[in-house]
């Protein structure tokens, strides 16, 4: 994380408002660090908001239901992709308490800061956290239960080697959930589509979302079951997540208060606008799918 406040503040202004500034996925986060408008700046997640009215309880739902998607409890090992500060594998281990997860998570500051708090809260022993990426993992072969990748498989190049990678990785009858972000099916209408392609762009220049990455959710779902998996369920929960965040923040930007001020600015001119306009162009998918049984 960049800890010289100007040089900060000028980077921030550079990646937002200039239009030729591109960054990888760490220097993204590098730059944003813990500033988030939720507590603590742990969560970096958006929140799963069908009964949370508050944002650190939205960002918990959203583990919540990822952790209870994948099935994760006592003697299942769980590898996470993109952890993070590490605060969703401490809820997992908490809520669910599954064997042992190892996380994967290609941005240093994010691992150091991550593996401190895991130390912190006496959880070293059964959460493993270490830098690597989720297209090279290095990892043996079925040798976790369930993978998971919350809100970060869009940045990975690409996210069908990721694919291949948990099918790899899990063991037979093993399960893969993602959170994720994709574009939506283009709308009838020039207007509508114009709106989602700038909706689009927006997001993926300044997140570091490739190209190949850009697919709906109907070919999402496709492209798993090529990969090899079965029982495959791509669910848009997008309407839980963008509209009730936008609403959420509009309604008490004192939560923005953490925020730098270049971000701060940029974030509440996103809340000035519609959230149909915003987040035009998004998808929010919960997807769920299963590396076969060997006797399949």
């Amino acid at each position: 994380m960049t800890r010289n406040p100007p040089r900060r503040a000028l980077a921030l202004l550079d990646w937002i408002y200039n239009p030729l500034r591109r960054l990888s996925v760490s220097a993204v986060y590098d730059l944003l660090g813990t500033d988030s408008p939720a507590a603590g700046g742990h969560y970096l997640n958006l929140g799963y908001w069908a009964e949370a009215d508050e944002l650190d309880a939205a960002c918990r739902a959203l583990v919540d239901l990822v952790g209870a998607r994948a099935g994760m409890a006592p003697g299942k090992r769980v590898l996470d992709l993109g952890f993070g500060f590490g605060e969703q594998d401490l809820q997992w281990m908490r809520t669910l308490g599954p064997e042992a997860i190892v996380g994967l998570n290609v941005t240093g500051s994010q691992v150091a800061l991550a593996r401190e708090r895991v130390a912190a809260a006496g959880e070293s022993a059964r959460i493993d956290l270490r830098q690597g990426s989720a297209t090279e993992p290095g990892l043996e072969p079925g040798s976790f239960d369930i993978v998971v990748a919350l809100e970060c498989a869009f940045h990975f190049r690409t996210r069908e080697r990721f694919f291949a990678e948990a099918l790899r990785l899990l063991r037979p009858g093993g399960r893969l959930v993602l959170a994720d972000i994709l574009p939506l099916a283009p709308a009838e209408g020039w207007p509508r589509r114009l709106a989602q392609r700038w909706s689009w762009r927006e997001v993926a220049t300044k997140f570091a979302i490739p190209a190949e990455n850009a697919y709906p959710r109907a070919e999402y779902a496709e492209r798993l079951r090529a990969c090899g998996f079965t029982g495959v369920e791509v669910e848009s929960i997008r309407d839980r997540v963008y509209a009730p965040l936008h609403a959420y923040l509009r309604a008490n930007p004192e939560r923005l208060s953490t925020l730098p001020p270049a971000l701060r600015t940029a974030v509440r001119f996103g809340l000035w606008l519609e959230p149909e306009t915003v987040f035009a162009g998004l998808d929010y998918v919960l997807a769920s799918a299963e590396r076969p049984a060997t006797d399949q």
